[in-house]
């Protein structure tokens, strides 16, 4: 098992590791957007990077994830996250689910959580 944090990106702030490669797998925790960032949009493509920078350290890449779970703040949020994760993600769809809660901490839009898979070790 190894733990991953990635370059440039502060570590989690909680007991916890950013991801966990592990049997050909990488765990990436639950990822949050810079909240600073003023709208939903731009929390999106910014988790996005963040999670990319992850994927990155663990040697993998979006065509390598198998499954992605993203917490939205609202239900309502849904078709512009869609919109923005197919523009990123391109032809690769993995396995998701999309789960509306109340809110998020420090006030974020949107969580994402993903697992992939790798030959890294």
């Amino acid at each position: 098992m190894q733990f991953i944090q990635a370059p440039g990106l502060p570590a989690p702030a909680g007991h916890y590791a950013q991801a966990v490669r592990a049997n050909g797998f990488v765990f990436v925790s639950g990822m949050l957007p810079d909240p600073a960032l003023p709208d939903f949009d731009s929390q999106v493509r910014d988790v996005l990077q963040r999670c990319h920078q992850v994927l990155q350290a663990a040697g993998c890449d979006w065509p390598q994830v198998v499954q992605c779970t993203a917490y939205l703040a609202g239900v309502g949020h849904w078709p512009a996250f869609n919109a923005v994760y197919a523009q990123v993600l391109g032809p690769h769809r993995p396995a998701r689910a999309v789960v509306p809660v109340p809110e998020l901490h420090h006030g974020c839009l949107i969580e994402l959580q993903l697992v992939a898979v790798t030959t890294a070790e």
